[in-house]
């Protein structure tokens, strides 16, 4: 993993999902060798099927949505049927490392994570889809657009995301701290800070005689995507690279302090929905999927706002999934014209309906009826499009991605928890934790 970037977004919408782009027909570019040469002939013929094989919506709901809704409607505009071949990161990884090296490509679209499409363009198997036609009627998220272009290649084009989120009662505006607005918060504005989060926290504290502040600390909840994701990289600027840092320690002295008007029920619940739904809490950070109930049951009491930024940014986790087309695919016009598809405003909207993943282009934003939904999506946007957004990446540790979380867990339980020494506590686990990257080979994030 590289160091945590800053992306300055336009736009984006949440949490917990995905679509991808394209427009028109190209014609011909194409890779005929397991080398990489590019040529580009004509196809003259239109295929009856081609093959997009993905590591996504492969659970049974959503492959039949997929089958049934999404490729369905795709046949009756192109009259072209899509073989939709759901497969492990694992097994996709083997079968296109040896049609890259037979030359013998079966694949025409492939749907994957970042990391993984990441990892297959650095083995030279991806097209550079830079020179395709353009995708019209639609603006992709410019911090998602900057990732899907690695080393000035066009990798991958941005389809379905997720993310966390804080979700805010809108009684909790009456107590803001001075100089902070609600507009401030809905907008992600530089106003909206970490140490502004702690004033209101302590305001609602003081003026309601209760904490008020409310995360998903029990034993299966995901506050440790907090932790590594969130507020070491707006304090750090990394999620791994500089824990021991002494930026890392005014990290963890802060969290402690704000735990003073934090419920401390905290420690015990696995999602926010119901603890704000029942009252328990007037603010909550958790992933989209796990908030969503809460806006659906009472969507005019709740409004979905960016997270707050710290001195390096406003880090936060975004799970992007993007489109990608084989070097060597045997259709590469008609693949562009699939992705066209499923990046369309109007295809987005149904695959967040449907499945729950957010759309990475603006117009599927407006194109969502008003509702719950359309609160959740709003939300998301917001944070991905604030301009200080320090977009972090789950690093993808395969067996050891439990240790890398308990560390974090860890840290946590004996710092803010217990109230040992913040420094003491990363120094000791610090090596441990850049050790799980060199045994994995892969650069700490």
């Amino acid at each position: 993993m590289k160091k945590v970037k800053t992306m300055f977004g336009l736009f984006l919408v949440g949490l917990i999902v995905f679509a991808v782009a394209a427009s028109g027909c190209i014609g011909g570019e194409k890779t005929t060798t397991p080398t990489g040469t590019q040529t580009t002939p004509t196809q003259s013929t239109t295929p009856a099927k081609i093959v997009w094989v993905s590591t996504q919506l492969a659970p049974p709901e959503e492959r039949a949505f997929v089958k049934e809704t999404l490729l369905a409607n795709f046949k009756k505009q192109y009259g072209i049927d899509v073989d939709f071949i759901p497969m492990s990161y694992t097994d996709l990884s083997t079968r296109l490392a040896g049609e890259e090296k037979t030359g013998k490509v079966t694949i025409d679209v492939i749907g994957d994570l970042h990391g993984g499409l990441d990892y297959f363009n650095s083995q030279g198997w991806l097209m550079d889809l830079s020179k395709m036609p353009k995708l019209e009627g639609r603006t992709f998220i410019t911090s998602f657009e900057k990732y899907a272009t690695i080393n000035g290649k066009k990798v991958y084009v941005p389809w379905m995301s997720a993310t966390y989120v804080m979700v805010v009662n809108k009684k909790a505006f009456d107590y803001l701290p001075a100089g902070l607005t609600e507009d401030d918060v809905i907008k992600g504005t530089d106003k909206w800070t970490y140490d502004a989060f702690l004033a209101w926290a302590k305001n609602l504290y003081e003026k309601t005689g209760k904490p008020q502040v409310g995360f998903p600390a029990g034993p299966n909840g995901l506050f440790v995507r907090f932790l590594h994701g969130y507020l070491y990289p707006s304090f750090t600027g990394y999620e791994a690279k500089a824990f021991d840092s002494p930026e890392a320690v005014t990290m963890w002295n802060y969290l402690k302090e704000l735990w003073a008007y934090v419920n401390p029920a905290s420690t015990t619940w696995d999602a926010m929905s119901d603890p704000l739904l029942t009252g328990q809490v007037l603010i909550a950070w958790d992933h989209t999927a796990r908030i969503k109930n809460a806006i659906q049951t009472k969507p005019d009491e709740f409004v979905v706002v960016p997270v707050p930024r710290g001195p390096k940014g406003r880090g936060f986790i975004v799970v992007l999934a993007g489109l990608a087309i084989p070097k060597g695919a045997p259709n590469p016009d008609v693949a562009w014209k699939l992705i066209d598809y499923l990046t369309k405003p109007e295809t987005q909207v149904e695959v967040l309906k449907n499945v729950g993943f957010f759309p990475t282009v603006k117009e599927a934003t407006n194109a969502i009826p008003e509702g719950p939904l359309k609160i959740l999506a709003e939300g998301v946007t917001a944070q991905s499009s604030t301009p200080d957004a320090l977009i972090v990446m789950i690093p993808n540790l395969g067996d050891k991605g439990g240790e890398f979380k308990n560390i974090y867990k860890e840290a946590f339980r004996r710092i803010v928890l217990q109230g040992e020494d913040p420094q003491k506590v990363i120094s000791e686990l610090g090596p441990k934790l850049l050790q799980l990257f060199k045994e994995k080979g892969i650069e700490v994030p």
